[in-house]
């Protein structure tokens, strides 16, 4: 059976506004389980430095029922951050046999 690994995504929280009147955020550390990670392959790599700007590091497969919001934030695995970007792509879930029914890409962070 084909099983994910946990990773930390940081939640967003808006605590108020700076002096610019911008949002501040705090950013708390949230364990999903299941998740997998998938490189992508070297054409895709390739594709996205040209049409984002962005490198593409990894493609994440989220698990059915997760409810987060996976735009634009911090996720942590393999000990190292990394950005999600490009928004989530979703697919039918009850078409789906197996276990992960969206996927998001992800670019080096630190």
């Amino acid at each position: 059976m084909i099983r994910g690994a946990d990773v930390l995504l940081y939640v967003r929280t808006k605590v108020g506004e700076d002096e610019f009147h911008a949002p501040v955020w705090r950013e708390t550390p949230v364990v999903v389980h299941n998740v997998l990670i998938g490189e992508p392959d070297a054409d895709a790599v390739v594709s996205e430095l040209q049409l984002a700007g962005k490198r593409l590091a990894y493609v994440l497969a989220i698990p059915k029922g997760d409810t987060h919001d996976w735009d634009d934030v911090t996720v942590e695995f393999f000990g190292r951050k990394w950005r999600t970007y490009g928004g989530v792509t979703e697919g039918i879930e009850e078409l789906l046999p197996l276990a992960w029914n969206k996927k998001v890409k992800v670019e080096r962070y630190e």
